[in-house]
């Protein structure tokens, strides 16, 4: 799971700096970018709060931030073939 990226290039995106997020979001800029550079897992209510200032649900943010290692070697190969597609109709939808 990547979360850290998917918070950056959405920040990056609306065009954001880390310091103008951070503060709309409560928190430093040095929090954020430990966030941003997967150096520190926020806790929940720090994901919500950045998921709402980057107008994306929550449960989109962390779809977005899978990759393959997260899934069930079971259901790799359907990740595969619906992932890409998916990703893009999101961002459609919430980046677009």
């Amino acid at each position: 799971m990547n979360i850290g990226k998917v918070i950056k290039d959405s920040r990056k995106q609306k065009g954001l700096t880390q310091t103008e997020f951070a503060l709309s979001c409560g928190i430093t800029q040095t929090y954020l970018s430990q966030i941003e550079n997967n150096a520190k897992d926020p806790n929940l209510s720090t994901l919500k709060v950045i998921s709402s200032n980057l107008d994306i649900p929550l449960p989109i943010l962390f779809f977005m931030s899978l990759n393959e290692e997260d899934i069930s070697p079971e259901k790799r190969k359907a990740f595969e073939i619906i992932n890409p597609s998916v990703k893009s109709l999101i961002n459609e939808f919430f980046r677009g």
